[in-house]
């Protein structure tokens, strides 16, 4: 018992050591506070910073990564960032006045907070009080780390990502910019997660800049009077991607892989055309990957989608029409919604539909009574602009489902299934600038999951495409919708489904 009683006081000693920062028993309490705890001290009111509310630290070790060279920064700030909590970026602005001009990206600074004062000034949140003589300079030219932030996340947490660098990848504007438009004012920004402002002072010297079509934004997020916007500090910030517009004519918008009961004929993929499509004058292809490991020929696709066998099978889409903005489907001729003994599909626009089990795809691929995978290693399906697809052949668009079997090897020579520019995939990596036209290579990375099996999912891909910037403006998610033998098409075809915008 008194052995308990000695493990008890240790482990209550450990919980107190444990809520104190930086400390523990013959340790040194650090001089610097995280940023992340200098934020979590401000609770609507301002406060004045002491030891005590520092848990004894009195200064800060920052990175600066404001830039005043393009004048369209608020004009007195200086913007300093660090990660020493967790690992966790967080930001804070100082009003130094024209002083903050003269520190510069990378500058790595020691400064002495204790008795200055943490308020919002128009909706900022900064580090009042501060002045030159607090500020040590420790060396320049580093290097900063940069975060990827999509926009959503900004708009859902402002206080985590305010006062940070970031980078908005793949960012295009709606609607979409005329010949002659600048930079200058508030733009609306996409980046597929949602919209945010892009404000350019008029005097900042890149203002009159032409408004790219596709570009990486490089900046800095704020959050004035509650109003979220995102600056570029300099023209070098907007990196041109592209000046192309690719508009996707065939999307893919939902499937079945696992219908309740036997699957033999009864897996579907559902399509949405976003453009009026006549097959019989342009037909299209879909093909579908297994990568089981059992299935044949083994290894990494030599021929890509085009490999056959038990690896790809293919549909070819030659007559029949597609309206814009409207849903077709592809796959076997039994045409319920819900595998056999279930609700009738015969009325939906089916461009082709065939009995899988009996016979092979057209062109190559081996009949199947398993189309599309239910567990275990990658499945995927792609849609292609022509009846004649081959191992160079780039799909229009195209979704994988897991990760697992020989899909991807750099070689030389590469093997793989080539990916088309989507919301999930980039042809070529956007902020690295390298090639990566397969699925698994560099940052193509992402898939949707399995479901638990044989229960009847639809997996509905809901997300919002605009035709006329060849984007998804509202990235593609995965709804696992449970159908039932009575289930209507309204159910896959209604709310929470793909719109064309």
């Amino acid at each position: 018992m008194k052995n308990m009683r000695v493990i008890f006081i240790y482990a209550a000693l450990l919980i107190v050591w444990g809520c104190k920062k930086d400390t523990y028993p013959g340790g040194t309490i650090s001089p610097y506070i995280a940023l992340y705890d200098i934020r979590g001290l401000y609770k609507g009111n301002d406060v004045v910073l002491t030891t005590d509310n520092m848990d004894g630290s009195n200064s800060i070790a920052v990175m600066v990564v404001s830039d005043h060279s393009g004048n369209n920064l608020p004009p007195s700030l200086l913007v300093v960032q660090d990660s020493r909590r967790l690992s966790l970026l967080r930001g804070i602005s100082i009003p130094l006045g024209a002083e903050a001009a003269d520190y510069v990206p990378g500058d790595s600074l020691i400064i002495h907070v204790e008795g200055k004062v943490l308020k919002k000034v128009d909706g900022i949140l900064e580090l009042t009080g501060i002045k030159k003589e607090d500020i040590t300079k420790v060396s320049s030219g580093n290097t900063i780390p940069i975060k990827q932030v999509s926009t959503n996340l900004f708009l859902a947490n402002p206080d985590a990502y305010e006062s940070t660098l970031a980078i908005i990848v793949k960012g295009t504007f709606d609607p979409l910019p005329a010949a002659k438009d600048v930079l200058s004012g508030d733009k609306v920004l996409n980046d597929g997660f949602g919209d945010i402002t892009l404000h350019t002072e008029a005097t900042a010297l890149f203002a009159e800049d032409l408004m790219p079509v596709n570009a990486n934004f490089y900046g800095i997020f704020f959050n004035i009077n509650e109003s979220p916007q995102f600056r570029v500090r300099k023209a070098a910030d907007v990196e041109v991607l592209s000046t192309t517009i690719e508009i996707a004519p065939v999307l893919i918008t939902g499937f079945i892989s696992d219908v309740k009961g036997g699957d033999g004929n009864y897996e579907y993929i559902q399509l949405m055309a976003t453009k009026d499509i006549d097959f019989a004058a342009t037909p299209y292809a879909v093909v579908v990957t297994n990568n089981a490991n059992a299935s044949t020929p083994t290894g990494y696709p030599a021929k890509g989608w085009a490999t056959g066998g038990m690896r790809t099978f293919k549909f070819n889409l030659f007559s029949g029409n597609a309206a814009k903005g409207t849903f077709f489907y592809v796959g076997g001729d039994g045409k319920m919604i819900n595998g056999a003994a279930s609700t009738s599909m015969n009325t939906s626009n089916w461009i082709r539909a065939f009995n899988y089990v009996t016979n092979d795809g057209d062109g190559f691929g081996t009949k199947t009574s398993g189309l599309l995978a239910n567990s275990g290693n990658a499945f995927g399906m792609a849609v292609f602009k022509d009846t004649v697809v081959t191992v160079n052949s780039r799909p229009v668009d195209v979704m994988f489902i897991s990760a697992g079997g020989s899909l991807y090897t750099e070689g030389p020579p590469a093997k793989g299934y080539r990916i088309a520019n989507t919301d999930f995939y980039d042809v070529i990596n956007p902020i690295t600038k390298k090639e990566q036209p397969f699925y698994r290579a560099g940052s193509n990375t992402l898939n949707l999951t399995y479901n638990t099996a044989d229960l009847g999912y639809f997996i509905m891909l809901g997300g919002t495409y605009n035709a006329t910037l060849g984007k998804w403006t509202r990235v593609r998610t995965q709804t696992n919708v449970l159908l039932s033998k009575t289930s209507a098409i309204t159910e896959i075809e209604g709310s929470g489904s793909t719109t064309l915008k």
